[in-house]
């Protein structure tokens, strides 16, 4: 027997204390059983629960205390544990019946424990396949990232940004706007809030890349994390005023995202491919040239510390 149907075994043999009546048969659907029982015969019942709560009642029982542990009355299990109990008084049902009555309660007793069982059976088996599609999917996405993308982000990672990159040397694709994303002050968000944070960060600047590539309708964009603070992207097929377009609807997005510690600020460098004989090592050499002559006015910027600093003072 492998692992999994062990797992499952167990858990069939172990989960039935974890259930109520409720959860296996419809209450209702039982009272009025036990009500016919009633009408018909003068049986008087009492359903309660594995502890001893009374669940319904149906005839005279006066001032009666069920005692589940001493006097169980009829017990329905399901995998070896009770689930309820049922009480039975027979001084209404008529001598003549009270064979056929007890005949018929106790196969309503049988047929309501194995309706518990299968019903039992059925909702773990349907949570245990629920519980394995899930992490087949976590499985599927794992394998997925770790080959290709950034496990923190879902972009690219630095391999595969470079592989695409080719591609689209080797398909000779102009005009192709190539940008380089470095975060402002990455460092300062972690040394003073902590890596959980400087992570979210990271997050958020990578959700922006992408929402704006969205928004702006490029099919064909090509979203890397290269580097722990740098992100590098690809416009094929663009002109330089929507590359330019694009930048600048990022750094917005940053600058006006709201949140009590995290301030978002980029740098962004565009320079445009337009012949096939340049080579994307240069021209992502030109793009980080001009990220760091943006980083420079940015971060010189009247307000720029002040925005940055602002979450300091929830850590105070």
């Amino acid at each position: 027997m492998n692992e999994k149907k062990i797992a499952f075994a167990e858990r069939v043999e172990q989960n039935s204390k974890n259930y109520f009546p409720k959860d296996l048969f419809d209450l209702k659907v039982a009272k009025a059983m036990l009500s016919q029982f009633h009408l018909n015969f003068g049986l008087d019942t009492l359903m309660t629960d594995r502890h001893g709560s009374i669940l319904m009642k149906i005839g005279e029982f006066g001032d009666f205390v069920p005692d589940v542990v001493n006097k169980p009355g009829n017990k329905i299990r399901v995998k070896g544990r009770t689930v309820c109990h049922i009480y039975a008084k027979y001084d209404n049902v008529a001598k003549e019946k009270f064979e056929v009555v007890n005949k018929l309660l106790n196969t309503y007793i049988e047929t309501l424990e194995d309706y518990c069982g299968k019903s039992y059976l059925a909702s773990e088996q349907a949570v245990y396949i629920d519980e394995l599609e899930q992490q087949l999917e976590k499985d599927a996405d794992h394998a997925k990232y770790s080959s290709e993308n950034d496990p923190l982000t879902g972009l690219l990672n630095r391999n595969h940004f470079i592989s695409h990159m080719k591609e689209l040397a080797e398909r000779e694709v102009v005009p192709t706007a190539v940008i380089c994303v470095n975060i402002n002050d990455w460092k300062f968000v972690d040394n003073h809030f902590g890596e959980e944070e400087s992570d979210r960060l990271v997050v958020t600047v990578a959700e922006i890349l992408k929402n704006k590539t969205q928004e702006a309708g490029f099919a064909h964009a090509v979203l890397g994390r290269v580097e722990g603070d740098v992100f590098h992207v690809l416009l094929p097929l663009i002109e330089e005023e929507e590359a330019k377009a694009y930048c600048d609807a990022v750094q917005q997005a940053c600058d006006s995202f709201e949140d009590d510690k995290l301030a978002p600020s980029v740098a962004v460098g565009c320079v445009m491919r337009t012949n096939v004989e340049e080579s994307f090592k240069d021209i992502l050499s030109d793009a980080e040239y001009a990220m760091l002559e943006n980083k420079f006015l940015i971060k010189n910027a009247p307000g720029y510390k002040e925005r940055l600093e602002k979450g300091l003072s929830s850590c105070l």
